[in-house]
């Protein structure tokens, strides 16, 4: 799978709700884009495909930022992910997200205090992305 990180200029990190509809975790706060990769399809095509199908954005660009296996009880999936500071404007209009915004540093740890967040993202949070939204 592909997971695309969106951090504005104030180093607030970009979180879409899962929907109500979804079967794993509805309901919680996740990376801003994440999607499988299909066969044959190239990481990039599919990193482009799924900001454009959850998000709308259409121009921007990623840089990577690792590759780990995660396993949960209910999947194990290889991840691929990026992080995005450069960026068109986002437009969700799709049943996939019901919602998104950005989060500050302070946000995202009382988030997690306070399990809204998924425990995906919460690993690559502090895996990759804590030093990506700065000290504040």
């Amino acid at each position: 799978v592909i997971h695309l990180h969106i951090v504005n200029k104030h180093g607030d990190i970009f979180l879409q709700k899962r929907s109500m509809k979804k079967d794993l975790l509805p309901g919680f706060w996740d990376t801003a884009v994440g999607g499988h990769i299909g066969v044959n399809e190239k990481i990039e095509d599919a990193l482009k495909r799924e900001a454009f199908e959850e998000l709308g954005i259409t121009n921007f660009e990623a840089q990577y930022t690792g590759n780990y296996i995660w396993e949960s009880s209910t999947e194990k999936e290889l991840v691929f992910s990026f992080l995005c500071k450069n960026y068109d404007k986002i437009k969700i209009d799709n049943d996939e997200v019901d919602e998104g915004r950005f989060w500050s540093k302070k946000e995202i740890e009382q988030g997690i205090k306070d399990n809204l967040l998924t425990p995906n993202f919460i690993h690559e949070y502090e895996r990759f992305l804590k030093k990506a939204q700065g000290e504040k």
